[in-house]
């Protein structure tokens, strides 16, 4: 059996349970659902959690470089803020 499925939103309806349970377990990668021949939903199974995590945090590690010796904990400002003082903007 292939792994992406057709199903009528009637078929669907019927075995829901059991298709959900098969996407679960990653016998189904795509399940489509159609309603008079037209695509309304497509299922897909959930990434795996780790994967989930990797994808949200840190998507864009490696994409920033940074020249050698510069040091990031370092002051930008050669004037102090003068928030500093008690002053504030306008």
């Amino acid at each position: 059996m292939s792994p992406f499925q057709t199903y009528s939103a009637t078929e669907f309806k019927a075995k829901c349970l059991d298709i959900l349970d098969r996407l679960a377990t990653r016998e189904l990668i795509q399940v489509k659902v159609t309603k008079r021949g037209k695509t309304v939903a497509i299922l897909n199974p959930p990434d795996e959690e780790t994967m989930t995590v990797q994808n949200l945090h840190g998507f864009m590690r490696g994409s920033v470089l940074t020249p050698p010796g510069l040091d990031l904990t370092a002051p930008v400002l050669d004037e102090p803020l003068s928030a500093m003082h008690g002053e504030l903007a306008e």
